[in-house]
């Protein structure tokens, strides 16, 4: 039985400044000077346009994951480098970094005990979906098909922190008057503290929510401005909305795939949610530099304290440890995506038509023998 002691991580946990700063200068010094670059290209001819929205894209995708890094306070060794770091990678991207990383954290710390989280696309379990009508199963279906990434990754990240501020806001007008109705003797700071908004959970998260909407929604009133809005808006929501995508499919494969960690609370267990839960995905070098290496994600469930620049090196040294992963290449993707039902009987994951034959396998054996129409009246 391995066991986490058993693994080599420690020495790969130490951030290194030197590292994260080159990092950080190689990703968004490139990204702003894409965006300039196709400011000129789009006065010169339109034809240049797509290769540059490219790089923009993966540029996008490298800022994402570097934000992920600092939500794990491991690209700096600072917190607070981190904090900052981080939120001004998210406001690139257009997310509130704390309270993704508050959620992200959470992630990590149920990896694998699907009773408790159920991942980005909050897949149902087989029961839940049986308990759906026809209509139900097959709106569920359709909006977990992978072209689904597109429309929702553009929510995800452009509409959604907006709608949370604009929510959170609206709740808590009403809970002021209703304090002020119910409770007028109540004072006002009593009232604010006695406020729980459902899209924010602590005042930190509030603050990184509104500064976040104030930096994102003020820089694209200022390029709508001095790029042109036509232009700037139409560039950025398709690049905003691939890098979503990528990066949305990117984390399903690494934990909705054939024989991933699916169990119930009872019995998980950590590490083997870390091993069995999460697939090392085989990318090439291009985009292994990126996504920051995130395809090591077993690594890096292990220990999210690893920065992305040591999770190579560490899985190197523990490959021995590793022969249970799941390997993924890039072919094996578009498979990934119709493990999108949780069996908890069997603590598996399973397709619409695996669960469609376990249905019609149970209502065939339920079925007498007499009443079966093959079944022979003489003796």
């Amino acid at each position: 039985m391995v066991k986490k002691s058993d693994f080599v991580l420690a020495p790969y946990m130490t951030s290194n400044d030197w590292r994260a700063t080159y990092q950080l200068l190689n990703t968004v010094v490139p990204y702003i000077l894409l965006w300039i670059l196709a400011a000129r290209a789009a006065s010169m001819a339109w034809w240049l346009l797509p290769p540059i929205m490219v790089l923009i894209t993966l540029f996008s995708v490298r800022c994402f994951s570097l934000m992920h890094d600092c939500g794990h306070y491991s690209l700096f060794r600072s917190k607070r480098v981190n904090r900052v770091v981080g939120f001004f990678l998210g406001v690139i991207n257009a997310i509130p970094q704390y309270p993704w990383s508050r959620g992200h954290a959470y992630h990590h710390k149920t990896n694998g005990d699907w009773q408790q989280y159920r991942g980005p696309s909050a897949i149902l379990s087989t029961e839940e979906f049986a308990n759906l009508s026809p209509s139900g199963q097959q709106r569920y279906e359709t909006l977990r098909h992978p072209m689904m990434l597109f429309p929702g990754g553009f929510f995800y990240l452009a509409l959604k922190p907006r709608l949370a501020l604009i929510l959170g806001a609206y709740g808590f007008v009403v809970h002021l008057v209703t304090c002020l109705r119910q409770r007028p003797g109540m004072g006002l700071g009593k009232m604010i503290r006695s406020y729980q908004s459902k899209t924010w959970y602590t005042t930190a998260e509030f603050w990184d929510l509104l500064l976040n909407n104030i930096c994102v929604v003020g820089s694209w009133i200022a390029l709508s401005y001095l790029l042109g809005a036509g232009f700037f808006l139409s560039v950025y929501s398709i690049t905003l909305t691939c890098a979503a995508a990528i990066f949305i499919c990117v984390f399903f494969v690494q934990h909705n795939f054939d024989t991933s960690y699916a169990h119930t609370t009872e019995g998980w267990d950590y590490l083997s949610g870390a091993i069995e839960g999460s697939s090392y995905l085989m990318l090439p070098t291009i985009l292994k530099w990126f996504s920051a290496d995130i395809g090591y994600h077993n690594i890096h469930h292990l220990s999210s304290r690893i920065p992305n620049y040591h999770l190579e090196a560490c899985h190197q040294a523990n490959a021995h440890l590793l022969k249970q992963v799941k390997r993924l290449r890039m072919a094996d993707m578009p498979d990934c995506f119709k493990f999108i039902l949780w069996d908890a009987p069997s603590n598996r994951l399973v397709s619409i038509a695996e669960f469609r034959q376990m249905e019609q396998r149970a209502a065939d054996a339920a079925v007498p023998a007499d009443s079966l129409p093959y079944a022979s009246t003489h003796h």
